[in-house]
């Protein structure tokens, strides 16, 4: 609360530091719940290679959920220093997300069938996710009270619990429109303002918005490794393409620091790269 972390920023944190505190346990003989000032760098350096199936990222998240948890444990004067002090930062390559064409987007839009009620509801949800560019959590906790279709825009509970607006175009309007069509009665009164539901009138799970754009995936034969990010990311990359403000998109996307939107900029590079590559006389 106090630093205003998402919900699933948090459930990862406390997750990372149970399974460290777990460990610690096991292999060390520490109590979870009693003196942790044995705990040294070394104890951390030892469970990072313990844990050499994650990856630098993950890694990154491990260190960050760990080095915010003893910080709060010597504010609470429980520890004189923090452990994570004398561990450095697992170094993280420029990552280069996944993203689809234009044309990849729209077969898979196309793709489904809405001429059923769950088909209207998932035409709706890609329009929205590609449209608006939202993070999976933010088109799953969209509300009918944020949907201004009169005025063209949505307003998105991001990250941090930091509100934005965004402009929303009439295909994802008029998919959504459809889907309000055949909407069915929420089950509960916590989701009756939820604009996505299941079959049985509750609110979307992120997992099952994933399996549905694995199967559009599928039925568009597209053969990439992709997820509703993948989405989020390929509104960005052509928008950069088309000539978009990096400052606007910035804003769209919701990032803290204009240094994440860059990355679409080098997207956009590897496009032309490729491009020259391929007709290049000496290729």
């Amino acid at each position: 609360m106090e630093r205003a972390m998402a919900a699933n920023t948090a459930s990862s944190y406390l997750r990372d530091t149970a399974a460290f505190l777990g460990w610690a346990e096991e292999e060390r003989g520490v109590e979870p719940e009693g003196d942790l000032s044995g705990i040294t760098p070394d104890d951390i350096l030892l469970y990072f290679k313990a844990r050499e199936d994650l990856s630098k990222r993950s890694q990154a998240r491990l260190l960050s959920a760990l080095r915010s948890f003893f910080t709060w444990m010597v504010a609470e004067g429980d520890l004189e220093g923090n452990p994570c002090d004398g561990v450095d930062m697992p170094k993280i390559g420029r990552y280069i997300p996944q993203v689809l064409s234009v044309e990849e987007v729209e077969a898979m839009i196309d793709t489904v069938d809405t001429s059923t009620w769950n088909g209207a509801r998932d035409r709706a949800l890609l329009e929205v996710l590609y449209g608006c560019g939202l993070r999976v959590s933010e088109a799953a906790g969209l509300r009918l009270s944020d949907i201004f279709e009169k005025e063209c825009f949505v307003r998105v509970v991001g990250k941090g619990n930091k509100q934005r607006v965004i402009p929303i175009g009439e295909c994802a309007l008029e998919a959504l429109n459809a889907w309000f069509a055949v909407r069915p009665q929420p089950d509960r009164p916590q989701d009756a303002n939820l604009v996505f539901l299941n079959r049985f009138g509750r609110g979307l799970s992120r997992i099952s918005i994933f399996k549905m754009i694995k199967k559009q995936a599928l039925l568009a034969g597209i053969n990439k490794e992709i997820s509703p990010h993948t989405l989020r990311h390929s509104f960005a990359t052509h928008l950069v393409e088309n000539g978009a403000d990096l400052r606007v998109v910035q804003e769209m996307l919701g990032h803290e620091s204009i240094l994440t939107t860059e990355i679409y900029t080098h997207i956009d590079s590897s496009t032309w790269q490729q491009d020259i590559l391929s007709h290049h006389p000496r290729r």
